[in-house]
């Protein structure tokens, strides 16, 4: 989409529970200021909507599904999707089908096999489609992807993220759909700490090593080991190992399960250093081998939770001048492979034994934690290992699954 002097950029917002709340919010505010033109709000539960007289007073007309608003004659430069995972695949190649760009939130989709005709959509649309994994638009991860990129560390080796953050039970009763494998129409949701909460820091380590600024690298094999102590049908504690198509290992520790608020932390090996975030480093800081230290900011720090609009903004800038949007499609895919390998290669997913699982009390309400689990992913994330590996008594380790050919979840179902 090409910027005019004359026009602005006209948005549709799809989904404003939970988190679309600070789009509509934020969306609002930049119409008001004249910087986008707000086109509508497409809500399928209206009580959701607790901006309703503000978008009356706007006239900015309010919608139960994104047909309803395209069938109504409707159209516009950009659809923001904050809806559910399970619709991100058919919203997005709708909008795209009626003459859209897209903006979705993260994760790009449920299924590798969606993501792929996501891309399909896209390419037959002659449209972008830009997926919101926060990091991936901040100049500190980017400035250090530039660097990986020119070959400034060399090769890089071991790449491992360490994110726990405590859910209550509210977070799990918020819509029915949180922790779910499908949603009552057979359709993948897969939702879990490493397809939700904190997709963004496994995406971030494919992203950061891909080969161009809107490239991740490609998972090859993963093994992973999947736990829960809530009562949901997916797991709430992940541990993972991945190894790229060039052989870079990627290792991934996440768990609402716990009590204790901690990361995202990661450690990232490369042949001529070492980069480094979280803990006691509040900043990105890089070590290299020869005792040179370069600091690219706190990725956090350049992040407005309650304004994400404003990537919207960064994209439709940087569509209009040309320039090539960081996370897309493709980019994002890495994370639904890696995460559907994860899926198939523990498909039971184990319970904490009942001894270990304690009820806290959180800010927000009451969970279950389990006993010495932050311990024991600390662990993991100090020594390179899985908790098997560890001879964890409660642990299970997980088959390998090569993700080389691996075009469909589950299974290897190829799409011609």
């Amino acid at each position: 989409m090409k910027k005019t002097t004359d026009r602005i950029a006209s948005v549709v917002l799809v989904g404003v529970g939970w988190y679309g709340v600070h789009y509509l919010n934020g969306l609002l505010e930049a119409h008001a200021e004249g910087r986008l033109a707000f086109a509508g709000v497409v809500e399928p539960n209206p009580r959701n909507v607790a901006q309703t007289g503000a978008l009356a007073a706007e006239k900015i007309p309010l919608f139960k599904s994104l047909e309803e608003f395209y069938a109504a004659g409707n159209r516009c430069d950009v659809a923001v999707i904050c809806s559910p995972i399970h619709h991100h695949c058919s919203q997005t190649c709708l909008a795209l089908s009626h003459g859209s760009n897209v903006f979705c939130e993260k994760p790009v989709a449920a299924t590798i096999q969606e993501a792929v005709q996501m891309m399909r959509a896209e390419e037959s649309a002659a449209k972008w489609v830009a997926i919101g994994y926060q990091w991936s638009f901040t100049p500190a991860i980017l400035a250090l992807k530039r660097d990986i990129q020119q070959n400034k560390f060399g090769a890089p080796k071991r790449l491992k993220s360490l994110v726990l953050w405590p859910r209550d039970d509210s977070y799990y009763r918020r819509n029915n759909w949180a922790g779910a494998q499908r949603d009552t129409g057979g359709r993948w949701i897969l939702d879990s700490p490493v397809n939700n909460a904190a997709a963004h820091f496994l995406h971030n380590m494919f992203f950061v090593i891909g080969d161009a600024v809107n490239r991740s690298a490609r998972p090859a094999r993963v093994t992973g080991e999947l736990y829960r102590a809530n009562d949901i049908e997916n797991y709430d504690t992940a541990a993972l190992r991945c190894f790229t198509d060039k052989n870079v290992e990627i290792l991934f520790y996440t768990s609402h399960a716990v009590q204790t608020n901690i990361g995202p932390i990661f450690s990232f090996e490369f042949e001529n250093g070492v980069v480094e975030y979280g803990d006691e480093y509040p900043e990105i800081i890089a070590r290299f081998r020869d005792g040179a230290v370069k600091k690219y900011g706190s990725p956090e720090a350049e992040i407005t939770y309650t304004k994400p609009h404003q990537k919207v903004l960064d994209v439709l800038n940087a569509a209009g001048s040309g320039k090539k949007i960081p996370c897309g499609i493709e980019a994002a895919a890495a994370q639904t492979l890696c995460m559907n390998g994860v899926q198939e290669s523990a498909p039971e997913i184990v319970d904490f034994p009942r001894s270990l699982i304690t009820r806290v009390q959180l800010s927000g309400g009451e969970a279950r934690c389990v006993k010495g689990l932050e311990d024991v992913l600390r662990d993991c994330f100090a020594q390179d290992v899985l908790p098997n590996e560890l001879g964890v008594p409660w642990s299970k380790k997980g088959r390998e699954i090569n993700l080389i050919n691996y075009h469909w979840f589950p299974g290897e179902r190829r799409i011609s």
